[in-house]
C-alpha cells in the first residue's frame, strides 16, 4: 500500500515538474535601447539632479555647467561691437563733408569749362578743377570701403556672439528622450568636458526580448506577428505575456556560445527582436522565453 501512494506521488511530482518546464521555441534576454548623456561644454557641473531609477521627461533640463566665463567673453565682445559701430558716426560725418565738397566743386566745374571754351579761363584751371572733383569722388569711395570695412567687422563679431550662445546653450544639460535613469557618471560639484558621460537611461515602458531561432523555425516568424512572451515570476512561476515580432535578422550567425550547449554551437540559427509593454517587473538582461 505504502509503495503504491509513492508511486503515485513520484508521478504526481515529476508531472508537475514537467508541466513547470515547458519547452518553448527560442530563449534570449530582454534589452532596451540605451542612450549615454554627454556633457556638450566644459565647465563645473554646479546644477545635476538625475538620479539612477529617476523617470525623466524629454526636453526636461536636468543640469548646468558653469556658463561665467563665457558670458564674460560675451560682455566683452558686446564691448568691442560697440566701439566699432561708432565708427559708422565718424565716418557719416566725413562722407558729408566730401559730397559737399564734390556738389560744390562741381559747380565750380560747370563755371570754369564754360570759361575755358571761351577763352576766359586757363588750362591749369581747368585741370585744377577736374584733379579735385575726382580728388572728391575717389574719397568718398574710400570712406564707402571704410564703411564696409567696419560692417564686416561687426558682422564677424555678431558671429562670435552667436557662437559663444550656442555654447552657453550647450551648457544647459536637456534629457533627449523619455526614459529611466540606469547609471549615473557624474555628480554636482566635478568638472565636465566635451564628449564626457554623464548618465545612461533606457526607455524601459517597452523591451526587446532578443532571441535566436533555427532556419526550420524561420518560416513561422514574421515581422508584425503576435507571440507568447514567458518570463520568471518566482523561482516556481512565469508570467506569461503578449510580445509582437519587429525585427528579424538577414542574416544567419552561430549559435551564441553562452545560451546553448557545444552541440547546438554548430548551429546557424536567427536573431530575432519582439518588443513587450513592461509594467516594470521586467529588467534589462532578464532571461525570457517566446512560444510562437
Amino acid at each position: 500500500m505504502n509503495k503504491t501512494i509513492l508511486i503515485i506521488l513520484l508521478a504526481l511530482f515529476m508531472g508537475s515538474c514537467n508541466s513547470n518546464h515547458e519547452v518553448s521555441d527560442a530563449y534570449g534576454n530582454f534589452e532596451s535601447d540605451e542612450i549615454i548623456v554627454s556633457a556638450q561644454g566644459n565647465g563645473e557641473l554646479i546644477r545635476f539632479l538625475p538620479n539612477e531609477g529617476d523617470l525623466l521627461k524629454a526636453g526636461e533640463i536636468i543640469g548646468l555647467i558653469d556658463t561665467t566665463d563665457l558670458h564674460l567673453k560675451k560682455k566683452l565682445l558686446f564691448k568691442q561691437l560697440n566701439t566699432v559701430a561708432s565708427q559708422i558716426t565718424s565716418l557719416d560725418a566725413e562722407m558729408e563733408v566730401q559730397k559737399q565738397l564734390l556738389a560744390n566743386n562741381r559747380v565750380n566745374q560747370k563755371r570754369i569749362v564754360n570759361m575755358f571754351a571761351q577763352g576766359a579761363a586757363s588750362q591749369k584751371q581747368l585741370d585744377d578743377i577736374l584733379g579735385l572733383v575726382e580728388l572728391n569722388e575717389k574719397q568718398i569711395e574710400a570712406i564707402s570701403s571704410r564703411k564696409q570695412n567696419i560692417f564686416n567687422q561687426m558682422a564677424a563679431l555678431d558671429v562670435q556672439i552667436e557662437q559663444l550662445n550656442e555654447v552657453i546653450s550647450k551648457c544647459l544639460i536637456h534629457n533627449p528622450i523619455i526614459g529611466t535613469v540606469l547609471v549615473v557618471y557624474a555628480r554636482k560639484g566635478e568638472l565636465a568636458a566635451i564628449g564626457k558621460p554623464l548618465y545612461k537611461l533606457a526607455d524601459v515602458s517597452t523591451v526587446k526580448l532578443k532571441a535566436y531561432i533555427s532556419g526550420a523555425q524561420l518560416p513561422q516568424v514574421q515581422i508584425g506577428q503576435e507571440v507568447e512572451v514567458k518570463y520568471d515570476r518566482d523561482a516556481n512561476e512565469n508570467t506569461t505575456v503578449k510580445g509582437k515580432v519587429v525585427w528579424i535578422s538577414s542574416a544567419a550567425e552561430f549559435t551564441p556560445k553562452t545560451i546553448q550547449t557545444k552541440e547546438e554551437r554548430i548551429d546557424l540559427v536567427y536573431a530575432i527582436k519582439v518588443e513587450v509593454i513592461n509594467d516594470g517587473s521586467i529588467k534589462i538582461g532578464m532571461p525570457g522565453e517566446i512560444n510562437f
